[in-house]
């Protein structure tokens, strides 16, 4: 039968070494490790035979536990043992880890004793173990549980630590959105998200409190402040519709659920409170409009035009349109009446860059492009055309509608602090075909 058992970690390093057969040697512990848990290419069969010795394996998180015989023995039996002695261990100390092993040790070795009997397994059933073996288990505890004991202790809270002071108290959040897009040539959106991040940045005396409002739709339907039918909601841009959001571990998830509230108590410097991702009722800052005409074999007529559709006072920047040209392209003659454009044959790519665009403004391109005649029949698959800019406002129509602070302890309110809320949109991946 089983002629040995051996618990490794993860560096092959052995836990627990119980030899009940003459014929297995120290010598089987290092082909294990040399041979399975060292080699170098991943061993996927749970059952390895190295020099006449059959070694049976389960891998539980960084543990390693192996039975070794020289027998020709029932291999789903050996694999039936190994998982009942995982679960015994379990039933005694929890989490199968290194730690728990190192801890239980002499434990283990009673249970192996009582387990096992000259490799012929024995009883396994954990109730009845229990009666005779009553020595109880050393559990470590998680960092999970660990912090929350330690949290309703001390009151401790790990992210923030007690006593800062800052002459001025200031607050900083920027919504950072990414707008994805793809378009037809038609105009007709394929497919369009946004991605935005709220990042903080505060500066702020003591343990405050701070609560964060936003125009999320489950928000102001909860709180009864909007009653207009869905249609003038979205028009009017009063409520986002989130699709879903992350929230850093400070944000109290009670008051998130009951009160549709973000309170928290912030980290001292720059963080990420929260993320979310929302698909309806989007804002596209531009617009591509894109005309490509083939005069025969050998030139080829592009027009692009860029329409921006915000307000005319805000102003976009880093206006970067790149237009794709055939593989077999020879020259290249741009006329663009606003910034600067550019040929670059080792992109196969026009790239037009724009410093400043208001809002409502349209630009236009045209080029001609001159083709080399190639034997290939194959017809130019026309990649789309993507587009790079920076606007000062959130396309997903993300607003921030209340930001306020408590720090009962300290002698400042929610005057004192100066607080600074920014909105930046930039572009993710923003195509149009033509």
């Amino acid at each position: 039968m089983i002629g040995g058992l051996f618990i490794y970690n993860h560096k092959g390093e052995v836990l627990i070494s119980r030899v009940y057969r003459d014929d297995i040697g120290r010598n089987a512990v290092d082909a294990f490790r040399v041979n399975v848990i060292h080699a170098r290419q991943q061993v996927r069969s749970p059952v390895t035979n190295i020099a006449r010795t059959s070694f049976f394996h389960i891998k539980r998180a960084n543990i390693w536990l192996a039975a070794v015989t020289k027998q020709n023995v029932n291999a789903a039996m050996v694999f039936e043992f190994l998982l009942k002695i995982i679960s015994v261990m379990q039933a005694y100390f929890g989490k199968i880890s290194e730690e728990n092993i190192k801890n239980n040790f002499v434990l283990i070795y009673e249970l192996l004793d009582e387990i096992l009997d000259f490799g012929y397994p024995q009883n396994t059933d954990t109730g009845i173990l229990k009666t005779f073996i009553i020595q109880q288990g050393v559990k470590s505890q998680s960092k999970e549980e660990t912090s929350q004991i330690t949290s309703q202790v001390t009151g401790q809270i790990s992210w923030r630590r007690e006593g800062i002071k800052y002459r001025r108290n200031e607050l900083f959040l920027d919504v950072l959105e990414s707008v994805n897009l793809l378009m037809s040539p038609q105009g007709q959106v394929l497919s369009a998200h946004v991605a935005g991040r709220i990042v903080m940045k505060s500066y702020l005396s003591g343990m405050p409190e701070c609560k964060f409002g936003i125009n999320d739709k489950l928000v102001i339907d909860s709180k009864g402040k909007s009653t207009i039918d869905d249609s003038t909601r979205t028009s009017g841009k009063t409520s986002i519709a989130i699709d879903d959001c992350q929230l850093h571990q400070c944000v109290k998830l009670s008051k998130f659920e009951a009160e549709h509230s973000i309170s928290f108590i912030p980290p001292d410097g720059e963080y990420e409170l929260m993320r979310y991702r929302t698909t309806k009722d989007i804002s596209l800052p531009f617009r591509v409009i894109p005309l490509v005409r083939e005069v025969g074999r050998s030139k080829m007529e592009v027009k692009v035009v860029v329409k921006s559709n915000f307000k005319p006072s805000l102003l976009a920047q880093k206006v970067e349109v790149r237009i794709p040209t055939p593989l077999n392209t020879s020259g290249v003659q741009v006329i663009c009446m606003k910034g600067k454009a550019k040929y670059k044959a080792s992109e196969n790519a026009i790239v037009w860059k724009i410093k400043r665009m208001g809002g409502m403004k349209e630009c236009q391109l045209s080029a001609e492009i001159e083709l080399l005649s190639t034997s290939d029949k194959k017809k130019w698959t026309r990649p789309p055309i993507s587009m790079n800019f920076e606007v000062p406002f959130a396309p997903s129509g993300f607003k921030v509608r209340y930001l306020k602070v408590f720090e009962p302890k300290l002698n400042y309110s929610d005057h004192d602090v100066i607080k600074w809320v920014r909105y930046i949109g930039k572009s993710g991946l923003y195509e149009t075909r033509c």
